[in-house]
């Protein structure tokens, strides 16, 4: 009943409903509305379940029970429980209202589901976890620190659930799950633990374009938000007097994890020859190039070798890259023809900046209106 325009486009196997997991027949962990008919359509029936667990408080109508359903609880966090079916449950604290459950069975692997908006609060010591079942749209910090805890991995599945109206379904969904390493899946999907299958390609270098307030910065924070220890490399330097930069400075700080590391610098080479450390994010490309031309005295005419040599050594070391890179830069090749000699000059520069740039990329991005058409990959 939600008139939203997300959920009126949310049709056929983007239908958003809220999130219950029957594990091998025999656990159910939340209950939702319609359970039972739910797992009838995906040609499941709850009349197995042993036990049946809630993630989170809730606070609406009486839960409906199933007839024949063992009535639910929720288990204090730490506590272990140990079904007649062998698997094994463990409460995992989560930083908001609920509880996660880990879940293993000896010899098909483990899982770990947690409830909406949460993130965990401690986990305890072991291999990665081989699915994973969490809200990563609304809380991709957890995906983070479940990454930073060993406890995902390359070969984890991770699985968005939880979806909301937070962004729009379908395609936008499946791209932007994609660069987080997750994917969504229809309602009624059975799920293998362990089970080999395609893992979301992971960002490499990806380059953001975008007017003004188009949402080019956003995004190219939203493409690493679930990864830790990101690097932030901000090229706008500080202006002396200018509050309405300071404002926009602050906003960007933040709207970043806490997480991340800002290092304020024009000095990219030297971040993007680090093969040993976690993702780089540069913010942006036009106030880098602004910096070049100030130093090599270019706005008068003067330095365009040693404006070249920048451009190459910075092109250069964006294709020789290890480590994951998101740059962020602006178009400004769609606009009025700029009236001064100057403004050409660094419209001109900044297109063949950006063409070279992009050429070293395997995702190219496109920002209109808070919009993303991907040009690339």
């Amino acid at each position: 009943g939600c008139p939203c325009a997300r959920c009126a486009r949310a049709l056929g196997a983007d239908v958003r409903t809220a999130t219950s997991l029957l594990v091998d027949g025999v656990l159910l962990l939340d209950l939702t509305p319609g359970a039972a008919l739910a797992a009838a359509r995906a040609g499941r029936s709850l009349t197995g379940v042993r036990q049946a667990l809630l993630t989170h408080p809730h606070d609406g109508p009486a839960l409906e029970l199933p007839p024949g359903l063992p009535g639910p609880l929720r288990l204090p966090d730490g506590r272990d429980l140990t079904l007649l079916s062998g698997h094994r449950i463990t409460a995992v604290a989560v930083d908001v209202p609920g509880t996660g459950y880990a879940v293993t069975e000896p010899g098909r692997g483990r899982l770990l589901y947690l409830p909406p908006g949460a993130a965990p609060a401690g986990l305890a010591d072991g291999p990665p976890y081989d699915l994973c079942l969490l809200d990563v749209v609304g809380r991709p910090d957890a995906l983070a620190r479940l990454r930073a805890a060993g406890a995902v991995a390359l070969t984890t599945d991770v699985v968005a659930v939880h979806l909301d109206h937070d962004v729009p379904p379908g395609a936008e969904l499946r791209r932007r799950l994609a660069a987080a390493g997750a994917r969504a899946v229809p309602d009624g999907r059975t799920l293998t633990v362990g089970d080999f299958r395609e893992v979301p390609e992971l960002p490499r270098r990806t380059l953001v374009l975008g007017g003004a307030r188009s949402g080019k910065s956003a995004e190219a924070e939203r493409r690493l938000v679930t990864f830790p220890d990101v690097v932030y490399a901000a090229t706008g330097g500080e202006r002396a007097g200018d509050a309405e930069w300071r404002a926009r400075v602050a906003g960007h700080r933040e709207r970043r994890p806490a997480s991340w590391t800002t290092v304020e610098t024009c000095d990219l080479v030297p971040l993007l020859e680090q093969d040993d450390e976690g993702p780089l994010l540069i913010d942006c490309l036009a106030l880098w190039l602004t910096d070049a031309l100030d130093s090599v005295g270019a706005w008068e005419g003067r330095g365009a070798a040693e404006l070249a040599a920048r451009t190459a050594a910075l092109v250069a070391a964006v294709g020789a890259a290890r480590r994951p890179v998101v740059l962020v830069s602006n178009e400004v090749g769609s606009g009025v023809v700029p009236a001064t000699p100057a403004g050409r000059r660094f419209r001109d520069e900044l297109g063949r900046l950006n063409a070279a740039v992009a050429a070293e990329c395997e995702q190219v991005l496109l920002m209109t209106a808070g919009c993303a058409t991907p040009l690339r990959g």
